[in-house]
């Protein structure tokens, strides 16, 4: 199969489906039930992913020797003998995509600016900035560190870096320089590619002076190149040392551009270094390889997210869009739209206007403009478009959008059902592609299929290769309860290590703490192969098996339930604080909440309720009852909040997260600079409410 520009290869048909038909002829493999094929994808690691390989004619100069040659959590050996590069199985897509007419990359921006970059072109920018990169130093294995946001520059340099096997690492600019020094210290970037500055909410934001801060503490940057994107700067007046404009660098073209080709690089080779949340201590800086992201990313992005094809007479192909900053790893995400030749549509701004002028409607705009056929955003999005009352009727021809894709934290049933309802007034049965994974492994553990059925808040299944099971307490695996997110097998895109980490001793603490070497054993039981290393812990609350999906016997759904450290413990009974988020975010008046769970030893829990209120609603004494019967009906009694707050924000980090565990630490007494970066926040001004409030608490306490 050659997955690069075959929108109307077969219409209508899912690809997971394609890629059943796909086994059924080339391996003799057929399965009943979805259930069955993921048994199947996990307890025979090398069949699947060589499977994965095969049906994706993945490129080598070199056979590999075996597929999983060490079966042990952390240090599986995946694929050794084969070479590979991200930026060759994207760029191999040039030819075929330019002749079918698709561009590469389109961007829009809060200003209204618009480009439109060709495949032909982005080969011509890569080339042209890798032999740079070269002429400079910088050689395989060397870090190259980016200050960019989500342009098409960025993408332009990231595979410029990796295809001479140089390891990229990105920060948004909307980080200040600790928290972007906290992150590239650790990695001693050789070169740094950075803006000069930025556009969100209706306002500039100069960042030269980051960028001389930035270059004077990092020693060792020996090169600077400067993306002039407010065109506010003389980059030759520039102040910055040893500092060259972007579009001198991509402006090359000669026969060395035309010929140029990425370097085969072993399957493991680092590709990135992407970072923690980094809400306490230095981040985690996580390295991940070539091979096993690219093969993970092909697998989900296009057997379960069903990016690949068009399913409209206009043969103009795929456009996937999701929206991100170049701070989260959505945004790697939505770079592997190029794996397998898809147009990537890309916005770079606030999706909500700005405070002046509050505007959620944006993205929709802009999807139906740019004929965007799979639309993603964080789970926060749409709650925020609901909360709005957006009418996505009024946002343009939206009818080309066949998926909705989401993650970031729990979306609600509510808000699901209310995006489904949008899309109905306009004619169009949407499917929704819920997803959960994280940074650490550049993947998802559970998430969509086209074929099986749809529950609000639910998703639809545990992604194939990924050997995912909810253990309670006694280490056991569970169905239909809460348990801990663990994955007993390898998966190719898991963490090569963190960088600079020795003895692997914080890889180990990260994943594998709660349950070591020792636990390894083969999905569902029965015989077979089993991890001889620990299992990874991932630290989410999960459930599997809810609803029609699993009476049906097509699939087990599953719910996440937040994070497994910010859980509400009340009377004995445990719950995610995503359920009641869930039942008090269903309320009208309210529109954002965080609820923390103080517990003491030898004493009564207390349990405040943080909400943010719509404009011009207060909270009353009725206001505070009819949240708390929401909780009671939704919840149980038990989880009624000791006291309820009306704040004006609730802190999050740049990513959208609310910063439960930080907040809680503070109300027990941990001075704030211990418990939170305020570099790594979306909102830290909002941070001194809190701190007074702790104060008066512990003061009572």
């Amino acid at each position: 199969m050659n997955t690069a520009v075959t929108p109307n290869r077969a219409p209508n048909v899912p690809q997971i489906r394609l890629y059943q038909n796909w086994l059924r002829d080339q391996r003799g493999l057929t399965f009943d039930t979805y259930n069955d094929l993921w048994h199947w994808s996990v307890s025979e690691l090398d069949a699947f992913w060589q499977s994965i390989w095969d049906y994706f004619e993945m490129q080598s100069p070199t056979p590999h020797t075996a597929v999983l040659a060490n079966n042990v959590m952390p240090g599986a050996k995946w694929f050794p003998g084969a070479k590979t590069n991200y930026a060759h199985q994207v760029l191999r897509h040039v030819q075929p995509a330019h002749a079918a007419g698709f561009p590469a990359v389109i961007s829009l921006n809060e200003k209204g600016l618009r480009r439109e970059m060709g495949w032909p072109e982005l080969r011509r920018q890569v080339a042209a900035m890798a032999l740079h990169l070269q002429a400079q130093g910088v050689q395989p294995g060397d870090r190259v560190a980016a200050y960019l946001p989500n342009i098409p520059e960025a993408m332009v340099a990231f595979l410029a870096t990796v295809s001479i096997g140089g390891v990229w690492s990105i920060c948004a600019p909307d980080m200040g320089t600790n928290a972007v020094l906290d992150r590239f210290k650790q990695i001693e970037p050789k070169v740094l590619i950075a803006v000069d500055g930025v556009t969100y909410g209706g306002r500039d934001f100069d960042r030269m002076t980051v960028v001389q801060e930035l270059k004077d503490a990092l020693p060792s940057v020996q090169h600077v190149i400067i993306h002039d994107n407010l065109g506010t700067v003389d980059i030759a007046q520039c102040d910055v040392a040893a500092s060259v404009p972007m579009s001198v660098v991509t402006a090359r073209d000669d026969d060395q551009v035309q010929a140029f080709e990425p370097m085969w690089l072993p399957f493991d080779h680092p590709l990135w270094i992407v970072y923690s949340s980094g809400t306490t201590g230095l981040p985690k800086p996580i390295v991940h390889g070539h091979g096993g992201t690219v093969i993970v990313a092909l697998a989900n992005k296009i057997l379960h997210n069903d990016v690949g094809c068009s399913y409209h007479p206009n043969n103009f192909g795929e456009r996937f869009h999701w929206y991100s900053s170049t701070g989260w790893v959505m945004w790697n995400a939505q770079v592997a739209g190029l794996l397998n030749g898809v147009t990537c549509v890309i916005y770079d701004g606030n999706p909500g206007g700005s405070k002046e002028s509050p505007d959620w409607g944006i993205l929709w705009r802009m999807a139906s403009e740019e004929k965007v056929t799979f639309f993603g955003a964080g789970a926060a999005f749409f709650a925020n478009c609901q909360k709005a009352g957006v009418d996505l009727s009024r946002c343009g021809d939206l009818s080309l959008i066949r998926a909705l894709g989401t993650t970031g934290s729990p979306l609600s049933p509510e808000t699901q059902s209310w995006g489904t309802e949008e899309f109905k007034k306009i004619g169009t049965d949407i499917w929704w592609c819920n997803i959960s994974g994280g940074t650490d492994f550049a993947g998802a553990f559970v998430g969509g299929h086209r074929e099986l059925p749809q529950e609000p808040g639910v998703m639809q299944c545990r992604m194939l290769g990924a050997a995912v099971e909810s253990w309670n307490e006694a280490g056991e695996p569970v169905k239909g309860e809460v348990g801990e997110l663990v994955c007993t097998q390898p998966i190719p895109s898991m963490p090569l290590f963190f960088w600079g980490d020795k003895d692997n001793a914080r890889y180990l603490s990260s994943y594998f703490e709660m349950y070591p070497a020792g636990h390894g054993r083969k999905p569902g039981g029965g015989d077979g192969p089993a991890s001889m290393g620990g299992v990874w812990r991932h630290g989410d609350w999960l459930r599997i098996g809810s609803g029609d999906s699993e009476t049906k016997g097509e699939g087990e759904g599953c719910v996440i339930f937040g994070r497994s450290d910010a859980t509400i413990n009340r009377h004995g009974l445990r719950m995610g604080t995503s359920e009641l988020y869930s039942a008090v975010e269903a309320l009208p008046e309210v529109m954002d909440s965080m609820v923390v769970d103080l517990e003491y030893l030898g004493k009564e829990s207390y349990m405040p309720l943080f909400v943010v209120l719509r404009p011009g609603t207060t909270l009353d004494d009725a206001l505070k009852t009819k949240l708390n019967n929401a909780i009671k009906v939704a919840l149980s009694p038990r989880f009624i909040p000791n006291e309820i707050f009306q704040v004006a924000e609730i802190p999050r980090t740049l990513s959208g997260k609310k910063q439960e565990l930080p907040i809680k630490k503070l109300m027990l007494g941990q001075p704030l600079e211990k418990v939170v970066n305020k570099d790594a926040m979306a909102n830290p001004g909002c941070l001194d409410w809190y701190v007074e409030l702790a104060k008066q608490h512990l003061a009572k306490a």
